[in-house]
């Protein structure tokens, strides 16, 4: 059963403001969301199993370990999950706290209809006892529509938390906090500062994958926006910023050219050497998180992470109103 609160002309109009916005700002960006069309997808996914690529792993090691105490500690009876896909690390939480015994419902939300279609058939087949209900919306207009209920806990997983800025964080983590009830929980995972050669290898792989990932990018706009795009022109550059302790990954241009988008009637000039931002990907500090978090209403109540140090997940609890 889906939810939908997004029309079919919704990606398309999303997309055609996105790419207008950024290619005319300077410097030139494009949204990460725009990475994942099915060929995307499966590239990401091919990247989450790379030897390079340690969040993924990461997180699900620290979930396997500290699932059972997830559910002990908040009792969920329903389970939220932000951004779900295809739900797989979810699971992992669907089994504590069905073995805890007090979960009734599970509701994921997502931008993509297809995913979320796959993912609940799936796991109404998986749990036949647990009520699975997507909703099909943008998790930063549409939490307004997640079912209100009794101690739910909400996920966001994977690290996605680092691809919006200082500003956008903020936003999203009052309007998470603006839809619970006080003492209803948060559980975020989020990657850790650590040292550039760690971080690095994550964003730009030894076989490629990141690369292709990167310029698909440009074959979407090419596709559903009629560019001209040439793919190989340009480089995949992975830049870590100390100052914002975020990397970046951008997409450089080897040679002057002139793309045509005419969907948007606009012509763009790539010098050889300039750069298009496809992605921002945060690292936090324990403190810096719990800060933001905070802000926002909520109150980290646990803290955990992998021996390394690389990656976290916290749970925090939803405090009184600010």
């Amino acid at each position: 059963m889906l939810d939908v609160y997004l029309d079919e002309d919704h990606a398309a109009r999303e997309l055609r403001a996105d790419v207008r916005a950024g290619l005319t700002a300077d410097p030139r960006w494009t949204p990460p969301k725009w990475f994942y069309d099915a060929r995307g997808s499966e590239l990401f996914e091919e990247i989450t199993g790379l030897p390079e690529y340690y969040p993924t792993r990461t997180e699900r090691a620290i979930l396997d370990e500290r699932a059972a105490e997830i559910a002990r500690i908040t009792e969920a009876k329903t389970l939220i999950e932000l951004g779900s896909g295809s739900s797989a690390k979810t699971r992992l939480l669907l089994d504590a706290l069905l073995g805890h015994g007090t979960l009734g419902a599970f509701v994921p939300l997502d931008v993509s209809a297809s995913a979320l279609t796959a993912a609940v058939e799936s796991l109404s087949a998986a749990y036949p006892g647990l009520s699975v209900r997507g909703v099909v919306g943008d998790m930063t207009r549409h939490l307004r529509h997640l079912p209100d209920g009794d101690n739910r806990l909400v996920a966001f997983l994977g690290g996605t938390i680092g691809n919006l800025t200082p500003g956008e964080r903020a936003a999203f983590l009052a309007s998470v906090r603006s839809v619970l009830h006080e003492g209803e929980w948060l559980l975020l995972g989020a990657d850790l500062v650590k040292d550039p050669a760690v971080l690095l290898p994550a964003y730009d792989d030894a076989a490629g994958v990141t690369a292709a990932f990167n310029r698909n990018v440009l074959s979407v706009m090419n596709r559903e926006l009629g560019a001209d795009f040439d793919p190989a022109s340009f480089q995949h550059v992975a830049h870590w910023d100390p100052e914002r302790e975020w990397i970046e990954m951008r997409l450089r241009s080897l040679r002057d050219q002139q793309v045509s988008i005419p969907a948007l009637s606009l012509d763009v000039a790539f010098a050889a050497g300039a750069e298009l931002r496809t992605e921002i990907s945060a690292k936090f500090r324990r403190e810096g998180l719990a800060a933001e978090l905070a802000a926002a209403g909520f109150s980290a109540r646990h803290w955990w992470t992998d021996p390394q140090g690389w990656f976290s997940v916290t749970l925090a609890q939803a405090g009184p109103p600010l």
